[in-house]
């Protein structure tokens, strides 16, 4: 049936083989309606794309609901702030479907500030939570405590491999680490290789970019057996410090060229990079901020691999939106979205 605003609830009846009434019963809020075809005549008003003011006093009559997205806090031109535009576009998307989304923060630093947050998440009782898996033991904890009280969640960014999340969006993790090895070593000799990593909670849950660095190193062991791969590490609360940790690294390995950073901040090494341009640092990082592009522009970092991080939670919080309304679960569930290679060239079209 074409698409119209003019359709009737006998056309509604015939396209979910219900009867007149039962449809008159779910667009009015009547009792004696089941789950299967309150669904069933939602999923026809969607497809028809009809959405008159009945409709929306419909949803709007209907018991409140909110999508939960739990994420850390974020300074302007810090990584989770790429999230917001996607946040955005995904509330408006649901609030036309009477679901509200809001967002609960966290320190990513202090494995307390989680606890506390996915304990208010809880106490909230939303509908649905869209997340990154930032502390993995207490992450489990919390998302089985979701599936006792049937929310489903959605991770965004990463993903932890078990306990039945409804859907995933982000690239595909490993493989971005082994592409970070072939963009870094191609073309080039790899005897040694610097990994510059961030220091995250006393406890170690928190590694959200292992499985990137073990498809880096899985891409080292293979094609440059005898590389040796060193790991430094720095403060990101810490500024004042990081350039003589770099100074202090670089003057015992004085050999190493090439340089890798698996999370959001490769600009906190530009400083040191731009002391040395004579050394020819060969240096790929991840993520479009702002400080890293202005970095690929000047030449200090080669490429940025990027993973549109906005798109990932639209695509999240729509997801669960459909899945509430309509009962409908999403095609894939792991769905991988596109690795971007940016270099200095491309990076201002981007």
């Amino acid at each position: 049936m074409e698409k119209t605003t003019k359709i009737t609830i006998k056309d509604i009846a015939l396209q979910t083989g219900l009867s007149c009434g039962t449809v008159d019963r779910v667009l009015h809020n009547r009792a004696g309606v089941s789950k299967k075809s309150y669904a069933k005549v939602m999923k026809v008003i969607k497809a028809l794309g009809y959405e008159p003011n009945i409709y929306a006093s419909l949803l709007a009559q209907r018991t409140k609901r909110e999508i939960v997205i739990l994420l850390p806090f974020s300074k302007k031109g810090e990584f989770w702030e790429l999230a917001e535009p996607g946040i955005q576009r995904g509330r408006e998307f649901a609030l036309k479907l009477s679901i509200d989304v809001h967002k609960v923060e966290y320190d990513e630093y202090d494995i307390n500030s989680f606890r506390d947050a996915c304990a208010k998440v809880l106490a909230m009782n939303p509908a649905g939570v869209v997340m990154p898996p930032m502390f993995k033991n207490e992450t489990l904890l919390f998302v089985d405590k979701l599936r006792q009280k049937n929310i489903p969640h959605v991770y965004v960014d990463t993903k932890l491999e078990s306990n039945g999340y409804l859907a995933y969006y982000g690239m595909p993790v490993y493989q971005s680490g082994y592409l970070c090895a072939s963009i870094l070593t191609d073309n080039r000799s790899a005897k040694e290789i610097a990994i510059v990593r961030i220091q995250r909670d006393k406890h170690g849950q928190s590694d959200p970019t292992m499985n990137r660095r073990e498809g880096f190193i899985d891409y080292i062991s293979e094609h440059f057996p005898d590389c040796n791969i060193h790991n430094v590490f720095i403060n990101p609360n810490e500024p004042e410090n990081i350039d003589g940790i770099l100074e202090e690294f670089f003057s015992a390995h004085p050999e190493v060229r090439l340089i890798a950073m698996f999370n959001s901040r490769i600009h906190l090494v530009a400083s040191f990079l731009e002391k040395h341009a004579d050394r020819k640092y060969h240096v790929v990082g991840f993520d479009n901020l702002a400080a890293n592009t202005a970095a690929l522009r000047s030449g200090l970092v080669s490429a940025l691999i990027a993973q549109r991080t906005g798109d990932q939670f639209y695509s999240a919080i729509s997801a669960i939106t459909d899945f509430l309304i309509f009962g409908k679960a999403p095609a894939n569930r792991d769905n991988f979205m596109p690795m971007d290679i940016l270099t200095r060239y491309n990076a201002e079209y981007y």
